[in-house]
């Protein structure tokens, strides 16, 4: 929301020439109630002179009017024809006065808050990194008078824009962590796969091992059987076509040629036996002589 010039001294005249509530007063002027009410109790801004805001078109005597008459209403401020360039956000600007609280400031929020980034530091106490690191690693030249203070205590910064930091530090941790458990988690994942692979394997190794080899007499022996079953199968086969291929009758050049030779036999046989009837009587004869020349 717009605030109108000099919040604070537009809140004085307010409380001082009209009759507007504390609550719409502050909510025009960007203030809390307690203030409006210390400005009208002269416990604040008593040194304060007031601003009409009805002077530089901020407001117009007919909105105050209209407000007075309804305590719920709001204060809106007028727009100016020409529209005010906003103040480009450059590096936050810290009186002389508080700028030798900035090492204690730094101190508390590295002890604090070690979440925070250097960067995220730098922006909110308005500070250099060199710094930051010196009284980060104690090598600051004046370490040993650096006291952690809280920087909102010392007026270097807000709350708002302090616990606004610190949540985004947070943020950025947890998504950071998450990041490192799923990659563990992954890591762990492909661990286990590996070793139940290198599992199986052994477990295939050990089987290959128990099963007993084969030895050369055992291929030999194989080797063997198979040569026994095909001779016995080639001689099955070769029965049945023998069985199944009708005898060829004999010749008779061939029977006659078989017949010669048992001729020649037979005939030899009986000449031999002439042979030997014609032998005996002479064996018969010498006897005889001489039995008698041992008689006489």
């Amino acid at each position: 929301m717009a605030l109108p010039l000099m919040p604070m001294a537009t809140a004085v005249w307010l409380v001082d020439n009209t009759t507007l509530t504390f609550k719409q007063i502050a909510g025009l002027c960007g203030l809390h109630e307690l203030e409006v009410q210390g400005i009208a109790d002269e416990t604040v801004g008593f040194n304060i002179v007031g601003l009409d805001p009805t002077l530089n078109s901020q407001l117009t005597r007919d909105e105050i009017a209209r407000c007075q008459a309804d305590p719920t209403a709001e204060l809106q401020l007028l727009e100016d024809e020409v529209p005010a360039k906003l103040r480009t956000k450059g590096p936050r600007y810290t009186p002389v006065s508080k700028r030798q609280d900035k090492p204690d400031a730094i101190a508390w929020l590295l002890r604090n808050h070690p979440e925070i980034s250097d960067a995220q530091v730098s922006k909110l106490i308005g500070t250099t990194k060199p710094t930051i690191q010196a009284i980060r690693d104690r090598s600051h030249w004046n370490i040993q008078n650096i006291k952690p203070l809280d920087p909102v205590a010392l007026g270097l910064s807000t709350q708002i824009d302090l616990d606004e930091i610190v949540l985004k530090a947070a943020k950025r941790v947890a998504a950071q962590v998450a990041k490192e458990e799923k990659a563990a988690a992954k890591a762990a994942k492909a661990k286990v796969a590996k070793e139940a692979a290198a599992t199986k394997e052994d477990v295939a190794q050990e089987a290959s091992a128990e099963t007993p080899a084969e030895t050369p007499l055992d291929a030999v022996a194989e080797v063997s059987g198979e040569a026994t079953e095909v001779a016995a199968v080639a001689e099955a086969e070769t029965a049945s076509e023998a069985e199944e291929t009708p005898a060829e009758p004999v010749t008779e050049p061939v029977a006659e040629t078989s017949a010669e030779p048992a001729t020649e036999v037979a005939t030899e046989v009986d000449a031999g036996d002439d042979a030997g009837d014609g032998a005996a009587p002479e064996v018969d004869a010498e006897a005889e002589e001489s039995e008698a020349i041992t008689a006489g």
